[in-house]
């Protein structure tokens, strides 16, 4: 379960990278409510990671074979690929600070549930596989809050400085975390970490239930559930950079979910650890991310994100080779500072693109969108790699996942993650040229259609341009869109789009960031007539609304 706390604020891993543009990087300390709740989440991350250790542990001891050592890896997995949508799109329409407090909640019962059976010691391979999942949904629900609610914590240019100090605080968690839950474990047992996991919780729950936040006005009715799932997935179908990521994610992940799944494994039999031992080997991976979390903005000042993403890539794969053939304690754990080094790196790099290609209204559902299929392919990863492991051994398994590893970087030549390196997804000051009539918000669905009048010339180029249109339309939530040339009239051009009601249009140009209306501009630009081009309205009749 170890990576599912470094991901437990995945949103917050990107800014390892990016130094404060003003200011020092220690700066928002200086927020009472965001240093707190750093400090908070650093010991919750401490108990997490002594957790993971102790359910690792207890499975090993119970169970020797590989798949069901790979499953606790894939039941901490699964919560996120299931739950992660559900609770970004939760973080986009309710109060947030509630939904994190529930999630807190969830987990602390669940931590409290573990605690009490390894204490009577009814602790069978289904319990552990049980909790891991219990706990890693706790995980699910509130990543995505955790991710958004930074901007409310701090100001606009302490940002950046407060994401690279959250990456922090998960690193120095992962360096102290497996090496305290390995002494731990040998001196007071299995329960005992369980407990100490649920106390760390109530430092975070209480930091939340002490933070009031400021309300924010909305001119528009919440959207519900179900509407807001379909928006942020029509959203990243039409965010270009955002799918890069998303390939580039299954390419990596998929392969290195065999070094976390078959760690526990190589630490037990192979080298015939203690639980101290482990700790120390997860230790060592820690004090690598933390290395690398430090030394990303150097990196990233001289390699592209594409030229860093494949170099980590193949660091991680050397390790993960070592990992099957070396048996030397100390020089594997030489390699698994690496290990850290190359997963931050990676890490970092993906929610780096994942968080510039989703604006603010749609954040947390699309970062949602990168934490399902990360875990997914964790998920799917980590019961291959155990099942190969059980029929075929550990080193070739190990090796497989190296030589998948090395050639996944291949996606680099065409899902690149520098498209756009100009991306702004601020949302527009600017206001609407177009006048929007006054009509009932649930009216619908309505065919928006503008008119433009182009030279004969510039047609082929308009249309070259109108494709960065249908992206804005469909991001905004159209559910169809096109463009058609009139034949009887030479030079005019019709764009139509449909949305589900009218407050979703209203939505859609509420949504408009800089990127868009700088897109729109271009296109505007080809317009030969009277400026903005006409706009018509059409609105499905009432009686065929209610049918």
């Amino acid at each position: 379960m170890a990576q599912v706390n470094d991901i437990h604020h995945a949103g917050s891993e990107t800014p390892a990278a990016t130094p404060a543009t003003n200011g020092s990087s220690w700066q928002p300390l200086r927020q009472p409510v965001f240093r707190m709740l750093w400090i908070a989440t650093v010991v919750s991350n401490i108990g997490s990671w002594m957790n993971d250790v102790g359910i690792n542990w207890a499975m090993l001891s119970l169970s020797a074979d590989p798949l069901s050592v790979a499953l606790v890896q894939a039941a901490s997995s699964l919560p996120m690929f299931l739950f992660a949508l559900p609770s970004g799109v939760m973080a986009d329409i309710v109060d947030r600070r509630k939904f994190l407090l529930f999630s807190q909640l969830w987990v602390f019962i669940a931590a409290t549930g573990l605690t009490v059976l390894a204490f009577i010691g009814y602790t069978t391979p289904m319990v552990l596989l049980i909790a891991a999942f219990l706990l890693s949904a706790g995980a699910a629900m509130s990543s995505p809050p955790f991710q958004a609610i930074v901007p409310d914590l701090v100001e606009k240019k302490e940002l950046s400085a407060a994401i690279a100090l959250n990456s922090l605080g998960i690193n120095i968690s992962r360096a102290i975390g497996p090496a305290l839950g390995g002494l731990i474990l040998s001196f007071a047992g299995t329960w005992m970490v369980f407990l100490l996991n649920a106390i760390s919780v109530l430092g975070v729950a209480w930091v939340l239930w002490r933070w009031k936040a400021e309300p924010s006005v909305q001119r528009l009715p919440p959207e519900n559930f179900f509407s807001a799932v379909r928006a942020g997935v029509r959203y990243v179908h039409a965010a270009p950079v955002l799918r890069n990521v998303l390939v580039r994610t299954v390419a990596f992940f998929v392969f290195g979910s065999a070094g976390w799944a078959l760690l526990p494994l190589v630490a037990r039999r192979e080298l015939g650890l203690g639980p101290g031992g482990y700790g120390i080997m997860l230790a060592a991976i820690g004090v690598g991310a933390i290395v690398g979390a430090i030394m990303l903005p150097r990196l990233r000042a001289r390699f592209n994100p594409d030229r860093l993403m494949v170099l980590a890539s193949v660091m991680f794969a050397i390790t993960m080779l070592a990992l099957a053939w070396v048996r030397d304690f100390w020089l594997l754990n030489a390699f698994e500072f690496f290990t850290g080094f190359a997963w931050i790196a990676v890490l970092s790099t993906l929610n780096l693109g994942a968080q510039r290609s989703a604006a603010k209204w749609v954040k947390a559902r699309a970062l949602a969108v990168y934490l399902t299929v990360f875990f997914g392919s964790m998920t799917v990863g980590s019961a291959i790699w155990g099942q190969l492991a059980s029929r075929f051994g550990i080193p070739f398994s190990l090796t497989v996942a190296t030589v998948g590893m090395v050639l996944a970087c291949a996606t680099v030549w065409r899902w690149r993650l520098d498209k756009d390196p100009d991306l702004n997804l601020d949302i527009s000051a600017e206001e609407s040229a177009v006048p929007v009539p006054e009509i009932a918000q649930d009216r619908g669905p309505v065919m928006v259609n503008y008119h433009y009048w182009i030279n004969v010339e510039e047609a082929h180029a308009f249309t070259v341009c109108m494709q960065d249109m249908r992206r804005v339309r469909r991001r905004g939530g159209a559910m169809n869109w096109a463009v058609y040339e009139d034949i009887l009239q030479p030079g005019l051009f019709v764009e139509t789009f449909v949305v589900g009601s009218w407050v979703d249009y209203l939505r859609q140009q509420d949504r408009y960031t800089i990127n868009d209306r700088k897109i729109q501009h271009r296109v505007f630009a080809f317009h030969q007539g009277s400026t903005p081009p006409e706009v018509r309205f059409l609105v499905a009749p009432v009686s065929t609304q209610h049918r």
